[in-house]
């Protein structure tokens, strides 16, 4: 059996994690689970930004992954960032294995307004799609409420939806059926 890898870096709510594997499962019918396994976040760290190089704990997600991983979803708080980039949502491998989602700017508190938990679910899943969506040979969709439409700012996954458009979801069925794995 393939599975999709939910794999918790640094401290992230349980109830968060049952969430997305729940939910990540409806959207790609691949069994998905909860995947605990330690990271040495000294090594991404950049003190002169006070943030996380994303791609440093991509490599280490990616690592000697279990044989019956089909696809990893990294989660974080951690606030994620590229040398060109401020900041970043997400980021993933093209037609890779791992992808790798941040709840940090997700939370309205963030940005000076009351906590929504609903809101910080829903974008996390949108992001989490988003990127898994990346994994699964998606690039960006120019379709407005598609959940593979590029987004900058967190006003921009409020307007997206969780779904993928007809063209994006077409792609990833193509993805899965030419690939021999169990969709129980």
């Amino acid at each position: 059996m393939s599975y999709i890898d939910i794999v918790p870096i640094g401290e992230v709510e349980e109830t968060v994690l049952s969430f997305l594997k729940q939910s990540i499962f409806q959207t790609f019918k691949i069994q998905t689970r909860i995947r605990n396994r330690p990271f040495d976040l000294s090594l991404a760290y950049d003190p002169v930004r006070d943030q996380y190089n994303s791609s440093g704990l991509l490599l280490e997600l990616i690592n000697e992954p279990p044989p019956e991983t089909l696809k990893i979803l990294g989660v974080t708080e951690l606030d994620l960032f590229i040398p060109i980039f401020t900041f970043l949502f997400g980021e993933a491998q093209l037609n890779g294995i791992g992808a790798l989602v941040s709840a940090h700017r997700l939370h309205n508190q963030f940005y000076g307004i009351s906590g929504n938990r609903e809101l910080l679910e829903s974008r996390l899943l949108k992001e989490g799609i988003h990127e898994l969506g990346h994994t699964f040979g998606l690039i960006h969709c120019f379709t407005l409420k598609c959940v593979m439409k590029s987004s900058t700012y967190v006003e921009e996954i409020d307007q997206k939806s969780i779904q993928f458009c007809k063209s994006c979801e077409q792609e990833v069925l193509h993805w899965r059926n030419g690939r021999s794995i169990s969709l129980k």
